[in-house]
């Protein structure tokens, strides 16, 4: 029902900047909570950052709070994920994600996930 197609990763040194973007299909998606989420090979998926569906509510994980910021542009029904003084540790694949309103209230869950995009930071 509802689909989401990450974009922006690249390669990029150490204390470089990308803006990642997360494209969702239906207007729906405007009321869902959205996350970005990471995972490196060989280590555990890791929660990067969220924000509510009226932009008035974000958290971040600590290792990137003050770099990352996330932010949604609901007409576009787009969420994005602004990475600045990036360190090798980012490298990962992101992945955004998306929860309807009772699901995340209620359980933390999220429904929707997309296919991830690469980030590769040299040092």
């Amino acid at each position: 029902q509802v689909q989401l197609v990450e974009s922006g990763g690249g390669l990029v040194q150490a204390g470089g900047s990308l803006r990642l973007s997360c494209a969702a299909s239906g207007r729906t998606s405007n009321v869902y909570t959205k996350a970005w989420f990471r995972q490196a090979p060989g280590k555990e998926r890791e929660f990067v950052a969220r924000i509510n569906w009226s932009r008035t509510s974000t958290y971040y994980a600590e290792s990137v709070k003050g770099r990352f910021t996330i932010s949604r542009d609901n007409a576009k029904n787009t969420v994005y994920l602004q990475m600045n003084s990036l360190k090798p540790e980012d490298t990962a694949v992101y992945y955004c994600a998306a929860g309807d309103p009772i699901s995340y209230n209620d359980n933390g869950r999220f429904d929707y996930w997309g296919q991830g995009t690469q980030v590769t930071v040299s040092s």
